[in-house]
């Protein structure tokens, strides 16, 4: 790991100056070496396919794992994409005279070395590789040992790629050993490593951020809400909440809590809760739901899950501040939305609500990189220091000040 530490600090010296057009270059050698190579990528995937079905991995976790031809071509796809993408690095802004004379502004710079930690899906391999790439980052991958196979196959035509242009082959590294020191080792090297991004369930983050000696750019949870205020219109309340919960349920961005201004409470949730029961979502509520619909009671503690399933849970606030203490107290930072025909409730609400993401009369599955213009992301981060919401290319940089004079010394 000090080895690939050592080749990862001294490709990203390289990588960190290269241009535009070498990067996209590069991102294309990349997509051609994938789309060359879909037979020995599937072969390698049926090996791990193979050893998930002997160990007992449930299907929605084999499905992850699969590659497929198609699934390969959306990984070249990918790489296209982000060459498509404006490259942030070197970017100026800002600049402005200083009393003294000098010119002053801020340089858009890559971070240096990126280490992701992720499981399952080999197209994250790629997906991260990329950006990291495009950001003029060197990174090293660690995946889940169920996909040890696809990921060195997928690693292999990142390298070829890369080699292809003239760039170095350490500017992306993939880890090719199961054993789990090598996370331990990465994640305390900050000598090396810049910054840890972990992709994957709430334990494997759980356990970087505790154990990182290096910075983290994680989220833990995704606990969302909905608020349907009084002044709602209900057909957007409606359309808004349904699909907040049920356009995908295993997805971070999915609403977890659905919170109803009382005086709103008879009038739409036995419409909403029959269409949610139409789509086969299991309702927890408080005492004022029950007494409106039928639900399962709702626990102290499903305020504060997150399901990533059919579940979800309802209750009837008194007011306005009431909606934000329940959100204050139990959100995860993720993301918050209103539904409202209220400007100066509307206001109030992105004001107050401490979230990464905070919506009006807008879905909750709108917070993803995609849907923000970023392209891609690398992650959604809930800190508030650095990169905060999707974290896209210009997320995987950093700024420094640059200043222009002309023999000025200070006086």
């Amino acid at each position: 790991m000090q080895q690939i530490g050592r080749q990862a600090r001294a490709a990203s010296r390289i990588i960190a100056t290269a241009n535009r057009g070498q990067k996209d270059r590069a991102l294309e050698a990349i997509a051609q070496q994938l789309e060359s190579n879909v037979a020995a990528l599937v072969s390698a995937n049926a090996k791990d396919l193979a050893a998930g079905k002997e160990k007992g991995l449930e299907a929605a976790l084999l499905d992850r794992l699969a590659l497929t031809e198609s699934g390969v071509a959306a990984m070249a796809e990918g790489c296209r994409q982000v060459a498509s993408l404006a490259d942030p690095v070197g970017e100026i802004s800002d600049m402005s005279y200083r009393p003294s004379g000098i010119q002053l502004g801020k340089m858009r710079v890559p971070l240096g070395v990126i280490g992701i930690v992720y499981e399952s899906r080999p197209n994250v391999t790629v997906d991260a590789a990329i950006l990291c790439l495009k950001s003029g980052n060197a990174t090293i991958l660690r995946g889940g040992s169920e996909a040890i196979h696809s990921n060195q196959a997928i690693a292999s035509c990142i390298a070829a790629g890369l080699s292809d242009v003239g760039l170095p082959e350490h500017v992306v590294q993939v880890i090719d050993t199961t054993d789990r020191q090598a996370v331990g080792e990465l994640i305390t090297m900050p000598e090396y490593v810049d910054v840890i991004v972990p992709r994957g369930g709430k334990g494997l983050i759980e356990r970087i951020s505790r154990d990182a000696s290096v910075p983290v750019i994680k989220h833990l949870d995704g606990i969302c809400h909905v608020y349907i205020d009084k002044e709602a219109e209900f057909d957007k309340a409606m359309a808004i909440a349904i699909n907040s919960k049920t356009h995908r349920y295993g997805v971070c961005n999915a609403m977890e809590t659905l919170l109803v201004h009382e005086s709103r409470a008879q009038e739409i949730l036995p419409p909403l809760c029959e269409q949610y029961r139409e789509h086969g979502v299991e309702l927890r509520g408080c005492e004022k739901t029950a007494a409106i619909t039928d639900v399962v009671p709702a626990t102290e503690d499903d305020w504060s899950t997150e399901y990533l399933a059919p579940i979800l849970s309802i209750r009837v606030v008194d007011d306005f501040n009431h909606a934000l203490d329940h959100i204050a107290q139990y959100s995860s930072g993720h993301t918050e939305s209103i539904v409202s025909e209220n400007y100066t409730t509307n206001r109030a609400f992105i004001q107050r609500v401490d979230s990464s993401s905070v919506m009006v009369n807008a879905s909750t599955r709108f917070a993803d990189g995609f849907e923000y213009g970023l392209g891609a992301e690398i992650g959604i981060s809930t800190d508030k220091l650095h990169a905060r919401g999707p974290v896209g290319l210009e997320g995987l940089t950093s700024q420094k000040y640059v200043v222009y004079g002309n023999g000025h010394i200070r006086k």
